[in-house]
């Protein structure tokens, strides 16, 4: 996966995780849930995963700390190097990689495991996919227009799903579980299988 890197977007985010690295520790609860109810009962001996826009590490870690191999991909060095401090003892169970996202495509090594966690960008999602080996699962929860209405995220359309846009985008995957709920974020989340 070599990619370059936008300067932009890399200083975006840099300057975020550099202002708030506190915020960035606990995993989200639809992997919580989702790691019970369809990863594990897959995969009870764990595997190889990737963390796509995995930031700080907060799902990657807690991912590696349950026995899987996890490549966590992000622009952001800073978000990645809190990540490596945060790993210690695990961290010859997450391989840390800093590139441009939007340049992603899959590599040969498709992985058991891809998940994304509030980051959309349409292009790549194809390649997304192709990362997931036939008979792995994509974890992917981002937000929706409706999040406009609230407080807080982003609000430009080019970075929010519209109402099932995820279900199209995962098309011709085996959709196990889906819903879009608006609670403190707007959001929709999916777990597929990727059958072919």
């Amino acid at each position: 996966m070599s990619l370059s890197i936008s300067s932009d977007g890399r200083e975006f985010w840099n300057r975020k995780y550099r202002e708030a690295p506190g915020s960035w520790n606990e995993p989200d609860s639809f992997l919580l849930n989702a790691f019970s109810q369809y990863i594990r009962p897959q995969y009870p001996e764990g595997g190889t995963a990737l963390d796509f826009a995995g930031g700080a590490g907060r799902n990657a870690i807690w991912l590696a700390q349950q026995g899987w191999n996890v490549t966590l991909i992000d622009i952001s060095e800073t978000g990645v190097e809190q990540a490596r401090k945060k790993a210690g003892p695990l961290m010859s169970n997450v391989r840390f990689v800093v590139d441009d996202l939007a340049r992603f495509r899959a590599p040969l090594t498709p992985f058991d495991l891809v998940m994304t966690f509030f980051y959309l960008d349409r292009q790549i999602f194809p390649e997304i996919i192709q990362a997931i080996r036939p008979g792995g699962l994509l974890i992917y929860k981002t937000l929706t227009l409706e999040q406009q209405k609230l407080e807080g995220g982003p609000k430009d359309p080019a970075h929010l799903l519209a109402s099932g846009e995820l279900l199209q985008l995962a098309k011709g995957l085996h959709v196990l579980h889906y819903r879009e709920e608006i609670a403190k974020k707007a959001t929709a989340e999916l777990v597929a299988r990727r059958d072919t």
